[in-house]
């Protein structure tokens, strides 16, 4: 019997997994938390005016809520593949394997993506005033900082986690972009 491939989303993976899923599950993951410490130079951003993405960042005593996908029986190794592609398209992400805890009491090792901290693309020190003013301008070849922002926010609240620096960003950076 195979081992279920089990992947934990903190960010744009609770919106859009692009994977196929057989199961999903709040979880928990210690020792984490979320936060916009990942210059991103591909997807929100360019080199020469990055933009932010999320990464779990070392916590210590914290904690990171998300959601933990069950990817499909078939799909794991394609899956792989294309989270690896996704991704690790700058080498700033990490790839570990993580124990989550599931809402139900479950618990699963899942893949997980960590920021490198030794990377040029970590920004751990950026004050939430600062984020707001890089995403409510950068545009990467995913489309704007700004709807990365906003649709993990609303994601996130939807499924009923509530991240107070996000809530936070999403409301500054809406300020910042709203044509008074």
């Amino acid at each position: 019997m195979n081992t279920p491939l089990w992947v934990f989303g903190y960010g744009s993976l609770i919106w859009n997994p692009e994977f196929p899923v057989a199961e999903q599950q709040i979880a928990r993951l210690d020792g984490w938390h979320r936060s916009f410490c990942m210059r991103s130079i591909h997807h929100r951003g360019t080199e020469t005016d990055p933009g932010l993405v999320l990464a779990l960042d070392a916590a210590g005593q914290g904690h990171c809520n998300g959601v933990a996908f069950r990817v499909a029986p078939g799909a794991e190794a394609q899956t792989m593949a294309d989270l690896r592609e996704r991704e690790l398209v700058s080498s700033a992400y990490l790839e570990i394997t993580s124990e989550l805890t599931l809402h139900d009491g479950r618990a699963v090792r899942a893949v997980t993506y960590v920021v490198d901290r030794d990377h040029v693309q970590y920004c751990g020190d950026l004050a939430l005033e600062e984020q707001a003013r890089i995403i409510a301008r950068a545009v990467g070849g995913r489309g704007p900082n700004t709807e990365y922002l906003w649709n993990t926010e609303a994601h996130l609240r939807e499924i009923g986690l509530h991240d107070p620096d996000l809530a936070w960003l999403a409301e500054r950076v809406r300020e910042l972009t709203d044509p008074v």
